[in-house]
């Protein structure tokens, strides 16, 4: 049978015409990639073989061995592990296998220099190869199947594919054949640098095939998380991170554990620095990687950590399961359920350690990972204590993070409630006009921009005794609140509206706007603005009844009226009220009536139900005005 000629996915040549024609300041990380390759290929099939034990042929010592060729300028990589056969190889090296790949070339900028530095990030260790090597040959036949295949690209535009020697062995042989000037990939002594400083966590053996000579062994050969934390340096660490969630970003925290007795299990445990890409999947998968006495099991189990805590890279290694686990086994095994809960009840901790004795450091963890964390308040009512007091907010009186602890240490004389404002953007929130009666007085409100914020206020009643209340829901119970002593006092206002001229306004703008409004009432909260929205007390948020609808949750002929609040000493309003008095007025308020309204939803980030009625009012009273 020929050799078949193929032309790469067009995103794969792309992202290869890249690596080709780009100079990387540490080519020597295509060794580990391809190590670490090497290292996956044999956990699984170390995993396929616990239940097919012929896939093993009689080859059980799993390995990785590198050869040079100085003559014909070629450094060969072999593995024995699961190896590939011909739709695998076409699957992974010349189309898109997995969405990394994707995903690294959409985020390409055009400066060759920042796209190599994507390099490792998304998953196309395989494609670095090409950054030393002119032409690539891959071999493989795939554990249990008789013919081997035979790939091979210069890496421009096309592979070949075609059936390979009958004698092939099992595994996956990959043959560089280096460009000039990368001489310094043939050098054994170059090669055994690299291999132990990139790869020495790699738990099986790395070997130096050199003729003549015994083959040397170049990495520790030992599972990492099963040594002495006295016998692993930071490097290292930071290595296997790197190695294990596929990352460039150094771990923000490293925790690791063994715990012997009633369970049985070893941790080594990274929360990153930087956000893993898919941090806000829908699927909300974790990437922990699961082992059983050092027998790779999946990197895909859904048991081994809450969804809030997704972003968790590292290894789990159980004595307690049995190595013949299956996926299906695993979702109602009762050991890995109390795995999960040491796990999480560990990793808490160890954040509120940090919480405590580094705070500037805590505060970069929650900007990150914050939002994924309150998913945890919302869903797990185990945790939602220790969960809250983690929990970090934005404030209307503070810079930074707040806790809900500071917060109470604040709480002005006669204030009851914790106050809250939810919304897209912190900027439109600190503007908004819910809140100036609370600045007023010096009233401190936490503002919460996440989507889940909406979700889990309905599922917590309060902290230390303390309600949580929305500023834009119902009475603002301010009139009890004291302003603190050293608050700006007010600049002098025209007073406020009442008794009767009052009475009649309220009269005539509920006439005007019918049933589109609850009610409307003098407003207590107000300062500033001529009005505002607010939800009567049994009614849903004003933004997550947004939300929902914008998810089309929420039918739009369902949204709530909501009451309109008016600031009785605002110079519009006095002016609307004077007017209310005359002959008239009902048509003659009409169409401030309704731009008043409007403008309060406009303020809350809501368009006007009727945009052409709403630009045509508009115009009408900007006519009179300009007369």
């Amino acid at each position: 049978m020929t050799d078949q000629t193929m032309q790469f996915q067009a995103e794969v040549a792309r992202l290869l015409h890249i690596v080709t024609h780009s100079l990387y300041s540490q080519k020597d990380i295509f060794l580990r990639e391809l190590i670490s390759n090497a290292s996956d290929a044999c956990d699984k099939l170390r995993f396929a073989a616990q239940t097919d034990a012929d896939l093993w042929a009689g080859d059980t010592e799993l390995r990785v061995r590198l050869s040079v060729d100085k003559a014909a300028r070629t450094l060969t990589l072999a593995d024995n592990g699961i190896g590939m056969n011909r739709d695998e190889l076409v699957a992974n090296l010349g189309t898109i296998a997995r969405s990394g790949t994707g995903e690294f070339v959409s985020k390409l900028s055009g400066d060759a220099a920042k796209d190599m530095s994507l390099i490792g990030q998304f998953g196309v260790g395989f494609y670095s190869a090409f950054m030393v090597a002119e032409k690539v040959d891959v071999v493989s036949r795939r554990a249990g199947e008789a013919q081997g295949w035979r790939w091979t690209s210069d890496g421009t535009g096309s592979f070949s594919i075609g059936e390979a020697e009958a004698d092939t062995a099992r595994g996956t042989v990959i043959t560089l054949h280096l460009r000039q000037g990368e001489d310094e990939f043939l050098d054994p002594v170059n090669l055994r640098r690299i291999v132990k400083a990139y790869s020495d966590h790699i738990a099986l053996p790395v070997l130096l095939v050199q003729d003549g000579q015994e083959d040397e062994t170049l990495n520790a050969a030992s599972a990492l998380w099963t040594r002495a934390k006295s016998e692993i340096s930071d490097e290292q660490y930071k290595d296997f991170y790197h190695h294990t969630a596929h990352a460039f970003d150094d771990p923000w925290l490293t925790l690791h554990t063994k715990a012997e007795g009633k369970l049985d299990y070893t941790l080594l445990l990274y929360v990153p620095s930087m956000a893993p890409r898919d941090l806000f999947d829908p699927a909300r998968k974790p990437a922990l990687r699961l082992y059983v006495r050092r027998v790779f099991i999946t990197d895909n189990c859904d048991g081994l950590v809450p969804p809030w805590l997704r972003f968790l890279r590292g290894v789990v290694d159980s004595g307690d399961l049995p190595l013949n686990v299956s996926r299906e086994m695993l979702q109602n095994n009762p050991v890995l359920a109390r795995i999960k809960q040491a796990i999480t009840r560990r990793v808490l901790t160890d954040l509120e350690r940090k919480a405590e004795k580094e705070p500037e450091a805590y505060a970069s963890f929650w900007e990150t990972f914050g939002a994924v964390l309150k998913e945890g308040i919302y869903e797990d009512a185990e945790h939602r204590e220790k969960l809250l007091k983690l929990a970090r907010f934005r404030s209307s009186t503070q810079d930074g993070w707040v806790s809900l602890d500071e917060y109470l240490g604040r709480l002005k004389e006669n204030q009851t409630a914790i106050y809250t404002i939810n919304g897209d953007q912190l900027d439109t929130l600190q503007r908004s006009p819910q809140l100036e009666g609370f600045k007023a007085k010096g009233v401190e409100v936490l503002l919460l921009t996440d989507p889940v914020d909406d979700f889990w206020l309905s599922m917590v009643t309060d902290w230390q005794g303390k309600p949580f209340r929305s500023v834009t829901r119902g009475g603002a119970d301010l009139d009890a609140i004291k302003p603190a002593e050293d608050a700006a006092k007010p600049e002098t206002k025209p007073e406020a509206l009442e008794g009767a001229a009052l009475g009649t306004l309220i009269a005539a703008l509920k006439t005007i706007l019918g049933d589109a409004v609850r009610d409307v009432r003098e407003s207590t909260r107000l300062t500033d603005s001529a009005c505002c929205l607010v939800a009567a007390d049994g009614d849903m948020d004003m933004h997550l009844e947004r939300l929902l609808r914008m998810n089309k949750q929420f039918a739009q002929a369902a949204a709530s009226t909501r009451i309109l609040e008016i600031n009785t000493s605002h110079a519009l309003i006095r002016r609307m009220a004077e007017r209310a008095g005359q002959p008239g007025a009902t048509e003659a308020l009409e169409d401030a009536a309704q731009l008043l309204l409007d403008q309060a939803r406009l303020v809350e980030g809501e368009a006007p139900r009727d945009p052409q009625a709403f630009a045509q009012r508009l115009a009408r009273m900007m006519a009179a005005g300009i007369a």
